[in-house]
């Protein structure tokens, strides 16, 4: 048998404890849907969260020597203050550390660990999608706001109707590649216990006493997950860029 054989050997003996074993792809199963469920999830927080403080940052940003001062202007100053403490705590701060306070400061009497998971990354990237929205916003012309009020809309009406179309479409390659580099991020959930795709091959590695197999092969499914979602990105950006003419 020569060296080429005996390495194959080794590798399909490891293939085997690693995966086949005891049904042990399992946990790298369950670990790959609770990681796309919680990145899903989280992004949609992320929006939600992000829309709402990049309306009220480039609101202020926009329209702070317009408005008249009174209790209404200083509520919105209060909450602009808000917004910016959010986006410099977050940002300058691991996500790492910040599940670790989600789950055993805030949520100690919780046992959901999905639920402190989405909060957790949710929260973080909000932060960021907020500054790529408010981002988009600010390149929107002037003159579509001017537009939308001279039809008769409200700031409100003009923000819903007119300006976010423009931006989402602006910023949704920021947004998609957010997404991406959120689904990597979530590697880290495992420090709470939650068994994403990261913890599923580390409770193989505890049982077999082997890592290189369940740890290649969760790179391997991060990498292709990453490289589907980056073909998918390029697509997006082909086809925006398509429209635009």
């Amino acid at each position: 048998m020569n060296w080429l054989s005996r390495v194959w050997l080794e590798i399909s003996d490891q293939f085997v404890t690693a995966f086949i074993t005891d049904n042990r792809w399992k946990y790298i199963l369950k670990g790959l849907g609770n990681t796309l469920l919680l990145t899903a999830l989280a992004l949609c927080v992320g929006i939600v969260l992000g829309v709402v403080v990049s309306i009220v940052r480039s609101t202020w940003d926009k329209r702070r020597e317009e408005m008249r001062p009174g209790f209404g202007k200083g509520l919105f100053a209060f909450f602009n203050g808000l917004c910016k403490v959010y986006l410099t705590v977050i940002r300058g701060t691991p996500v790492v550390v910040q599940i670790l306070i989600i789950f055993f400061v805030i949520m100690a009497s919780s046992s959901n660990k999905i639920l402190a998971g989405v909060i957790a990354f949710g929260i973080n990237s909000g932060a960021y999608v907020a500054e790529i929205i408010r981002g988009g916003i600010m390149s929107v012309d002037e003159g579509q706001t001017e537009a939308g009020r001279s039809l008769g809309f409200n700031y409100v009406q003009t923000m819903w109707y007119i300006v976010l179309p423009q931006a989402f479409k602006t910023v949704l390659p920021a947004l998609a590649n957010e997404f991406i580099t959120l689904l990597k991020e979530t590697a880290v959930a495992g420090y709470v216990g939650l068994t994403d795709l990261t913890r599923g091959a580390n409770i193989i590695r505890g049982i077999t006493y082997q890592s290189f197999m369940p740890l290649i092969a969760t790179a391997l499914i991060y990498l292709a997950m990453v490289m589907f979602f980056s073909w998918l990105v390029g697509k997006l950006e082909r086809r925006l860029r398509t429209s635009g003419h």
